[in-house]
């Protein structure tokens, strides 16, 4: 038999069978980021701060859920608008990210974010990525160290470049509290926390305000704020947020009326009778509900 005939015949009788690759589910993934570690940065305090190293964020979100309601908080009604599943940015709920602890002088307790001095030391500063415009200012982190420890802070900083994604920069109070302070840098993981009991949140107006220009501040917030917004003839009107933790009004609109506040969950609080005094912290009657 002639072999071309041959080939021909035993290709017929072999089976071919293609198998689809493995490969990541499309709707999930993970990010890496990847930074120089330089000997030193300056602090938010102007003094040194520990070496700064790069950091990943290896889990993946969980699928959102919608809000429950508000129970226990004095709240005026939410409005008819459906909203949205989640307003989070980088830093979402549920989500564990790993990353690098260092840690600086806090002083007085204030920072990027504007709050003031606080008795509360247990803070740190955010890296810049994640910091993200000032969307983390406020935000309650859970810090787990390898050895077990583990301590919450809020953020009221920045720690700017060349802090890598996923680092923090504890208060020297905090980070003791993990580990021991001549270690300087310590492996961690972090995740978001809607805590238990914090007060009700207050609103400040900035410095200068007035009804032809404002800047608005949400202090003491339980959840990370998303959006703020002030009601004008025209409607609700959304504020830009500046990265030292202002929404602006810039050409007055609203300024000195009802104020709506909406955190990344979604929920939205509607905050009246806010009188425009600059420089006053005043308390809402209102709290976010507890995730």
């Amino acid at each position: 038999m002639p072999l071309a005939v041959l080939a021909v015949g035993v290709l017929a009788c072999v089976g071919v069978t293609l198998l689809p690759s493995s490969g990541a589910d499309a709707g999930h993934h993970a990010e890496a980021s990847v930074a120089a570690a330089p000997a030193s940065v300056p602090s938010r305090s102007g003094s040194p701060s520990t070496a700064l190293g790069a950091a990943t964020a290896s889990a993946l979100p969980r699928p959102a859920s919608p809000p429950p309601s508000v129970t226990g908080i004095p709240r005026s009604a939410a409005s008819s608008t459906p909203r949205p599943a989640s307003l989070a940015g980088r830093i979402k709920p549920g989500v564990a990210y790993q990353g690098v602890a260092t840690s600086y002088a806090a002083g007085d307790g204030g920072g990027s974010c504007l709050y003031g001095p606080s008795s509360d030391l247990m803070i740190a500063a955010m890296n810049h990525t994640d910091y993200e415009s000032a969307k983390a200012c406020g935000a309650h982190v859970l810090v787990r160290a390898a050895n077990g420890a583990s301590i919450t802070v809020r953020i009221v900083n920045e720690c700017p470049l060349p802090c890598a994604p996923g680092q923090l920069d504890l208060s020297t109070q905090a980070f003791a509290k993990l580990a021991a302070p001549s270690l300087g840098r310590i492996p961690v993981s972090w995740t978001l926390l809607s805590p238990a009991a914090p007060d009700m949140i207050s609103i400040r107006y900035k410095t200068g305000s007035t009804r032809w220009w404002c800047g608005i501040q949400v202090i003491g917030h339980r959840n990370p704020v998303a959006v703020l917004e002030l009601r004008t003839a025209g409607g609700w009107l959304r504020l830009p947020r500046t990265d030292y933790n202002y929404f602006l009004s810039t050409g007055g609109s609203g300024c000195g009326g009802a104020i709506r506040v909406t955190d990344i969950y979604g929920e939205r609080l509607t905050i009246d009778k806010i009188a425009l005094k600059p420089d006053v912290a005043q308390l809402s009657g209102v709290q976010f509900t507890r995730r």
